[in-house]
């Protein structure tokens, strides 16, 4: 059966079931079926693109589907803001952005430069600073940045924060100070990747038999979890079976 004609019936079977779940009137689905590809490209333009400009999720889906297809535009559309308007939010938005796309030298200057009078000590930009200085690969940097961080703020809060100094204790060879810090994390943080650290750790410092009880339980407590948290969690839980694996079960 030719590519073409399959095509065609799942695109007017597609259709058919939006007629439905819309509500719309039901000779929309003869014309569909009548009509073929150009009955689909007319329902397309009058029907389901207009309810995805209305729909919270349409827009979302539509949103992700361009950030996939150009990683770069909400970038470029925040330093088109910051021109028109030099303020502390569009710095900030522009610096995170940067942060998450991995430009961590953008991010790093663009903390720096918010980091000065009354936002000289806002947590929320002196963590970015740690996190990009961290893709930057100067944990010595990172670790100054969070000391420094808590001493200005010392009733802040942050697993991601807690993650990264322990990260770096780990990468400056302060394993026993990181294995504390990964300790209190493995009971805290909300995913598996501190369990994780704290496993590979434990196994860098030969104390085989430590990592594999803790993967152990990193896997045995994911069974236990909603579908979606070990969707969300996969890489964790992909990496945890295979450093189980390497070092054998116990």
């Amino acid at each position: 059966m030719p590519i073409v004609f399959l095509l065609s019936i799942a695109l007017q079977i597609a259709c058919a079931v939006h007629v439905v779940r819309s509500g719309r009137p039901l000779y929309w689905i003869w014309l569909i079926l009548i009509g073929s590809y150009l009955a689909v490209a007319v329902y397309l333009l009058v029907a389901i693109i207009p309810d995805l400009r209305h729909d919270p999720r349409g827009r979302k889906a539509a949103s992700k589907a361009l950030q996939a297809l150009d990683p770069q535009r909400r970038k470029r559309e925040l330093q088109n803001q910051l021109q028109l308007s030099n303020t502390v939010d569009n710095r900030r938005r522009l610096a995170d952005e940067s942060l998450k796309l991995g430009d961590y030298e953008n991010a790093r200057e663009l903390y720096q430069g918010l980091l000065t009078g009354m936002y000289a000590s806002e947590p929320g930009f002196m963590l970015g600073l740690a996190h990009a200085q961290a893709g930057l690969g100067d944990f010595a940097a990172t670790r100054s940045t969070l000391d420094a961080l808590i001493k200005a703020n010392p009733g802040y809060k942050s697993s991601e924060g807690h993650l990264l100094y322990a990260r770096s204790l780990e990468e400056l060879g302060e394993f026993e100070a990181a294995l504390d810090e990964y300790r209190v994390l493995a009971d805290s943080y909300p995913g598996e990747e501190g369990r994780y650290r704290y496993a590979t750790l434990l196994a860098r410092r030969q104390r085989d038999a430590e990592a594999r009880a803790v993967l152990e339980s990193l896997l045995n407590r994911a069974k236990l979890m909603p579908v979606y948290y070990r969707r969300k969690e996969q890489s964790w839980l992909k990496a945890a079976r295979s450093e189980l694996a390497r070092l054998g079960q116990s």
